[in-house]
């Protein structure tokens, strides 16, 4: 009975990758999708701060190897292959890694749905103060960077992997 529910318990965070995943694909895809629709020119959000744009990025992050959409895709599908081959090694049995690996998961599919579908990725979160803008991002975007955050302070914070049994203690 005990090894039924250590399995069960093992499968969880897969359960849990996936459905983040998953969840942050549908929502990169809804709101490019809107974007797509309504947005024919800026639209203020917090004036001097903020916009609504649609921008469509035929490269990576800042433009970079702009109309290389065929060697971003391969690229990022070798690095989701990567991830998924090697997820256990990488969360090391951390539930926050598990996080991270999941936002980052599903930031790579949905900007990969984009260059797949639309042949660009689409961009719309403008942020600028005057005329110095950054570069406008996604919500894919969004979970990559939060997702490679929170598997770098959790790597500095803990770095070894957590031990099999459930009463070691870990700072």
């Amino acid at each position: 009975m005990s090894q039924i529910f250590k399995n069960q318990v093992s499968y969880i965070p897969v359960k849990l990758c996936l459905a983040v995943a998953a969840a942050i694909l549908i929502l990169d895809q809804i709101t490019k999708l809107l974007t797509v629709k309504c947005i024919t020119s800026a639209i203020p959000v917090i004036p001097g701060l903020f916009n609504l744009v649609y921008v469509k990025n035929p490269g990576a992050a800042w433009g970079i190897l702009a109309g290389k959409g065929v060697l971003l895709l391969v690229i990022s599908l070798l690095v989701l292959s990567l991830i998924i081959v090697y997820i256990r090694k990488l969360t090391e049995g951390w539930m926050e890694r598990y996080l991270a690996i999941s936002l980052i998961c599903g930031g790579i599919l949905g900007n990969s749905f984009d260059r797949i579908f639309r042949g660009s990725v689409v961009d719309f979160l403008d942020f600028f103060v005057g005329t110095h803008h950054w570069p406008a991002f996604n919500v894919a975007d969004s979970a990559i960077c939060v997702g490679v955050f929170i598997f770098v302070i959790s790597s500095w914070v803990r770095p070894e992997a957590k031990g099999e049994t459930p009463n070691q203690s870990h700072p």
